[in-house]
C-alpha cells in the first residue's frame, strides 16, 4: 500500500507541476506589417485578435516604416534588433507584382546581422498579404516564405482552415500560404467576412504553436548579450522615437520625485501645451485617438525619466510599474487594450528592462480633460 500511496504522490506532484507550468508559460508575437492603404493593417487586427483568444499570448503591431496615412501613422515603427525578442512573428504585406512590397523587403534586407548571428533560427513566422486584383498572390507569399526560410524559421502554414465557411458566392483571398485580402474588387467590403475569418483563425493557430515551440530554441543569453551592448539614447535616434520638451508643472508639485533608487512619475497626454486628443473613450474620442494619447503621455514620462538620470537612459535598470486610467464610459471594458500601447512602447525602448507589473482602469474624468493618466515607477542607479 505504502509503494501505491508513493507512485500517486509522485504522480500527483508530475500533474502540478505540469499543470502550473502551462499556466506560467506566456509568449509575445510581433505581428510586422507594411501597409498602403490600411488593408493589409486590417487583416492584422483580425490576426491579433485571433492570437489573444490565448490568454497566455499577447500580441504587438508594429511597422517597418513610419506612415502619413492617418489611419497608419499612430502604429509604432520596428527595429531589426527587437526580432529577436519576440517568442514568434506575423508578417503581412500589400502583394506588389507578385511578391512583397518594397518597404517590407528593404526592412527584410537589413537582418543580415540577425541570420548570421542565427538570432531567428527555430523562431515560428506565419505571413498574411494584402493583393489588389489576387494575381500573383501565391508568387508573393512564397516569396515571403523564401526569405523567412534562409533565417531558419519555422514556417506555419494555414492549410485549408476554415474553407468551409467561407463565403463562395464571392471571390475571396484564400490560400493555404496565409490569408489574403483581394483589394480591388468594388462594391465588397474589404477584407471580406470571410477574409477576417480566416485571419482571425490563422492567429489562433498560430499563436497555439508558439506557445508549444516557446523555448525550443533559446537564444536569451545571446539577447541579454546584445541589450547591455545597446545604447539606449543611441537606440532612440534609430527607431525614430522623439522624445517632446518637458511638460512644464501646473500646480505645486515636481515632475518627478526620487526615493532612494525609485523614480516616481505621473502625466496626462499633454503636447506643445495642450492636451492630445480629450475627452471620454467611447464618445467622442475613439479607441485609436485613445491609443495615441497613450503613447504621448508615456512619451511625456520618457522625457522626464531621462531629465530624472540625468539624460542617460542607460542608468534606468528596470520598468517596475505601469497605472493607466482612461477616462471611460461606464460600460466600457478595453482599457487593458489600450494601454497596452504604453507597455509596448517601454518594452520597445528598454528590452527585459521595459517589462513591468501593471494595473489598468477606468475613470468618469480626469485632470484637463485628458483621455489617459499614467502612473510610473522605475528603478535607476
Amino acid at each position: 500500500m505504502n509503494k501505491i500511496g508513493n507512485f500517486l504522490s509522485v504522480v500527483f506532484l508530475l500533474l502540478t507541476t505540469f499543470t502550473v507550468m502551462a499556466q506560467e508559460r506566456t509568449a509575445n508575437i510581433l505581428i510586422l506589417i507594411h501597409s498602403d492603404n490600411g488593408g493589409t493593417y486590417e487583416l492584422a487586427k483580425e490576426l491579433a485578435k485571433g492570437i489573444e483568444t490565448n490568454k497566455n499570448v499577447h500580441a504587438v503591431i508594429k511597422q517597418v516604416k513610419a506612415s502619413s496615412n492617418p489611419k497608419l501613422k499612430i502604429i509604432p515603427v520596428a527595429s531589426i534588433d527587437e526580432l529577436a525578442n519576440y517568442d514568434g512573428i506575423a508578417f503581412g504585406s500589400p502583394v506588389y507584382f507578385g511578391n512583397i512590397s518594397t518597404g517590407m523587403s528593404e526592412f527584410l534586407a537589413k537582418t543580415v546581422n540577425l541570420w548570421t548571428n542565427h538570432t531567428l533560427e527555430g523562431k515560428p513566422a506565419t505571413v498574411f498579404m494584402s493583393a489588389g486584383s489576387g494575381a500573383g498572390k501565391e508568387l508573393a507569399l512564397q516569396a515571403f516564405w523564401n526569405s523567412l526560410a534562409v533565417h531558419g524559421m519555422v514556417l506555419v502554414s494555414n492549410g485549408i482552415r476554415g474553407y468551409e465557411n467561407i463565403d463562395k458566392t464571392i471571390p475571396q483571398g484564400n490560400s493555404v500560404l496565409g490569408t489574403t485580402s483581394l483589394a480591388s474588387l468594388k462594391n465588397v467590403e474589404r477584407p471580406s467576412k470571410s477574409e477576417r475569418y480566416l485571419a482571425e483563425l490563422q492567429g489562433k493557430n498560430f499563436a497555439k504553436t508558439t506557445l508549444a515551440l516557446k523555448g525550443t530554441f533559446d537564444n536569451t543569453e545571446k539577447m541579454q548579450q546584445t541589450e547591455k551592448t545597446v545604447d539606449i539614447n543611441e537606440a532612440l535616434k534609430q527607431k525614430n522615437i522623439v522624445l517632446p520638451n518637458l511638460p512644464k508643472p501646473v500646480g505645486n508639485y515636481e515632475l518627478f520625485s526620487r526615493s532612494g533608487n525609485l523614480v516616481f512619475i505621473n502625466q496626462v497626454s499633454l503636447k506643445d501645451g495642450k492636451v492630445l486628443n480629450p475627452g471620454k473613450v467611447g464618445v467622442n474620442v475613439t479607441e485609436e485617438q485613445a491609443k495615441e494619447a497613450t503613447k504621448q503621455t508615456m512619451l511625456n514620462i520618457i522625457a522626464i525619466l531621462k531629465e530624472a538620470v540625468g539624460g542617460d537612459l542607460n542608468k534606468v535598470k528596470k520598468c517596475v510599474q505601469l497605472i493607466g486610467v482612461f477616462n471611460t464610459t461606464d460600460n466600457y471594458t478595453q482599457h487593458a487594450l489600450l494601454m497596452n500601447t504604453a507597455s509596448d512602447l517601454t518594452v520597445e525602448i528598454f528590452g527585459e528592462k521595459g517589462k513591468h507589473t501593471r494595473n489598468t482602469q477606468g475613470a468618469y474624468s480626469l485632470p484637463v480633460g485628458s483621455s489617459v493618466s499614467i502612473q510610473a515607477i522605475f528603478e535607476v542607479e
